[in-house]
């Protein structure tokens, strides 16, 4: 397993949950210690804290509440066995998947997403067309854009109500992130290939809204061949 320097921050933090959790230490019922203690007991920030509840409560491990009362923080609400368990354990295998894998099953997850908002009835698309507003704000550092562009792509998913789609994805997101920072390092002229990004994330949320499965299609396996082509293979 990595070591903890070369992880990132949210996967301490969820690999920590998920030791107590296998261990007994936390069962289905209790609830976990708040972020600011376990930003402090493991020396990450509550930033990274939160993103990894989140996944947890993909995966359908915890439910969060808000506010202060006995129902507010995240509650365990499932023990990971089986394949939430292997789930858990895909952000850690990642870090060795090749890159070229990891595009192609991007491909093959975000086409059937696509496809399948494109033939529901009115889905909610109100995360995603959220992050595509936030994107188009001037003056964007590159590692704000390319969270908005993890958090488009996220919500596509979630938005198709297909939770081992999205669990998959979440999984996978080390090895996406990877490729993807790194690739923007790379590019020669940053601003044009974020207003192209940021296009091309409308035109698959129209084709999706006017229930143009083919095209949505079409247009998701390009936005992912090319940046990749773009920025990681050129």
């Amino acid at each position: 397993m990595p070591s903890n320097v070369a992880q990132r921050a949210w996967q301490v933090v969820l690999e920590k949950i998920e030791g107590d959790l296998l261990a007994g230490r936390l069962s289905p019922g209790d609830r976990l210690p708040p972020e600011r203690d376990l930003s402090v007991q493991l020396g990450v920030g509550r930033s990274s804290v939160r993103e990894a509840i989140r996944v947890l409560e993909v995966l359908g491990l915890v439910r969060t509440g808000t506010g202060s009362g006995p129902s507010s923080g995240a509650t365990i609400v499932a023990t990971p066995r089986g394949g939430l368990s292997a789930l858990l354990r895909l952000q850690v295998a990642a870090n060795g998947f090749a890159i070229d894998d990891v595009v192609s099953t991007r491909v093959t997850l975000e086409s059937a997403v696509v496809e399948a908002l494109a033939a529901a009835d009115a889905p909610d698309l109100s995360a995603v067309r959220d992050a595509i507003r936030a994107m188009e704000q001037p003056g964007l550092a590159t590692a704000e854009f390319l969270a908005l562009d993890r958090a488009f792509h996220v919500a596509l998913a979630e938005a198709s109500g297909n939770a081992v789609v999205t669990a998959i994805m979440v999984g996978l997101r080390t090895a996406i992130d990877a490729y993807v920072e790194a690739g923007a390092l790379r590019v020669t002229d940053w601003a044009a290939t974020t207003a192209r990004l940021t296009a091309e994330h409308r035109s698959i949320v129209g084709a999706v809204e006017s229930g143009d499965a083919e095209r949505a299609q079409r247009l998701v396996r390009d936005h992912i061949a090319g940046y990749y082509a773009e920025a990681v293979t050129s």
